[in-house]
């Protein structure tokens, strides 16, 4: 090899090395970024993982407080049903109670009852009979008067004036030989169940100035049960 072959395989071997070490420092940047990527991507996950758990723990926390408002809600609707079920005792006692005196005073001097009895009950064989007020008169008369009070009249209270009308003998058998009739007491009475409460017989009073007082035109005729 001579001088010259040296010199340019030499010159080659440097310009080599020089390319060899470029790529040497390119593949070491590269690396580098990628390393600075898997960085971020680590970072950038880990930021996910973090909003999972805050969301997770926002969900908890939504919902305890659902749960928590459902059930006061609940508490709530039945802390309600209970005072409307107690307004409605007392509504329907306060009624009965308005109706009582200016009902006995009705009873004696329109029909000549004797006895008035609020809250006449009897029971027989196991089973009960309640009446809101029962008029009686043993004189020449000899009839019974049944009287239910309700604060708003429906069609159950309707019928269940005819069951009582119809089952008043075995409860009452002191007062079998009587003929007797129903008077339904009411506040609050829609047109259908005026009309009907007539048809079925029962004289209909109504309050009015906190006194209730006959509803029934002159020419009405009660249907009698009973004897007579």
């Amino acid at each position: 090899m001579t001088d010259d072959e040296l010199k340019e395989l030499i010159a080659s071997l440097v310009i080599a090395q020089k390319e060899t070490d470029r790529q040497m420092k390119e593949t070491e940047q590269r690396f580098r970024e990628t390393d600075q990527r898997f960085k971020e991507t680590e970072h950038r996950f880990k930021e996910i993982e973090q909003r999972f758990k805050e969301t997770d723990q926002l969900f908890k926390k939504t919902d305890l407080r659902i749960e928590k408002m459902l059930k006061e809600r609940n508490q709530q609707i039945k802390e309600l049903g209970q005072q409307i079920g107690g307004l409605g005792q007392k509504f329907g006692g306060f009624t009965e109670g308005m109706a009582f005196p200016s009902m006995k005073k009705l009873l004696r001097e329109r029909f000549g009852m004797e006895t008035v009895v609020l809250r006449a009950e009897a029971s027989r064989n196991g089973d009960h009979m309640e009446v809101d007020v029962l008029g009686y008169s043993n004189g020449a008369e000899n009839q019974a008067t049944v009287v239910e009070v309700k604060s708003r009249l429906t069609q159950e209270g309707i019928d269940h004036m005819e069951r009582t009308m119809a089952r008043f003998d075995k409860f009452f058998p002191e007062h079998a030989d009587k003929k007797r009739f129903g008077i339904i007491a009411a506040v609050d009475v829609p047109g259908e169940m005026e009309v009907q409460t007539r048809n079925r017989g029962f004289y209909l009073a109504r309050i009015r100035d906190e006194l209730f007082i006959l509803d029934s035109p002159a020419s009405f005729q009660p249907r009698f049960f009973g004897c007579g």
